[in-house]
């Protein structure tokens, strides 16, 4: 046997534990969904061949139209406060401050802690009769009465506050190592010139560090557009589907366990579902990746 195929067969060896997880815990549960998304089935039984009845019932269910667009509502306004934030939060802790390794252990934690015990501790918080927030307000006498932090108005907003303080301190993480990778020469430089803070920071820390900002913003419409586990720990989508996004209603034709959930389990529709929502995350996911490219090449 040559050195060549040698090698590859100990690469093979060597990755053999990777490939035999991914093959059963990704390839085979999509070739599983992409099945049955064109049967009847309801999780026992015989499946029943329907062909493309799901997509037709897909086309036609406002539900799912609708929490496609509040969806877009929830990761927008994550991503919307969750990038500054953790970007003046990178750019604040990589300065010479005195306690900055701490301050960078504290915002990391909410990314290490389970997303149970966040959403169980924010529902304490903003509980509308005796939470945090409410008291606190009442106190100093900016509100007359309890505000419904999780009634139809707000909900939205505060599964949004939620998922902030929850992903802050991951993408500060990754800004932070991009920062780090500035050289300090040019930063030196700047201000022998007579360069201000601000006039380094739009004209050598922002254009140095758009790489690792392409990255950032790519991991976070990933993640934004997913998510769903602090939401249906909080409000199940409610009140009245107002904060149901697209992952949640799939989750809840898949494994109907909570409130507003169907009787039936649904693996047949929801495995279309599941197709759909793929289709729409990857489309924008696509999109941005070329968006960027172009805007690389332009620069």
């Amino acid at each position: 046997m040559s050195m060549k195929w040698k090698r590859l067969g100990e690469n093979v060896w060597f990755l053999s534990p990777s490939i035999v997880l991914t093959a059963a815990l990704g390839v085979y549960p999509l070739i599983w969904m992409l099945r049955y998304m064109f049967y009847d089935y309801a999780g026992y039984g015989e499946p029943l061949f329907i062909g493309l009845d799901n997509f037709q019932r897909l086309m036609r269910d406002g539900q799912f139209w609708e929490s496609v667009g509040q969806t877009f509502v929830y990761a927008g306004g994550k991503l919307v406060l969750t990038l500054p934030v953790s970007l003046l939060l990178a750019v604040f802790l990589n300065g010479k401050l005195r306690g900055a390794g701490l301050l960078r252990g504290i915002y990391f934690v909410p990314t290490i802690i389970s997303t149970a015990v966040i959403s169980v501790v924010f529902y304490t918080i903003f509980n509308a009769y005796n939470g945090m927030v409410n008291t606190v307000l009442m106190k100093l006498h900016l509100i007359g009465q309890p505000i419904d932090w999780l009634g139809p108005k707000y909900a939205m907003l505060t599964v949004i506050l939620v998922a902030v303080w929850g992903a802050v301190g991951n993408y500060m993480l990754l800004f932070l190592a991009g920062l780090q990778g500035i050289p300090q020469d040019l930063y030196e430089s700047a201000s022998i010139d007579g360069a201000s803070a601000s006039r380094r920071l739009w004209s050598i820390t922002l254009p140095m560090l758009a790489p690792v900002a392409q990255l950032v913003i790519m991991l976070a419409i990933i993640a934004s557009l997913k998510g769903y586990e602090s939401i249906m720990l909080i409000t199940e989508g409610g009140p009245i589907g107002k904060t149901e996004v697209m992952y949640l209603y799939l989750y809840k034709l898949l494994f109907p366990v909570s409130t507003g959930s169907p009787v039936e389990q649904q693996l047949g529709y929801g495995s279309a579902v599941g197709f759909a929502t793929a289709v729409i995350v990857g489309a924008i996911t696509g999109l941005y990746f070329l968006l960027s490219r172009k805007m690389n090449k332009m620069y």
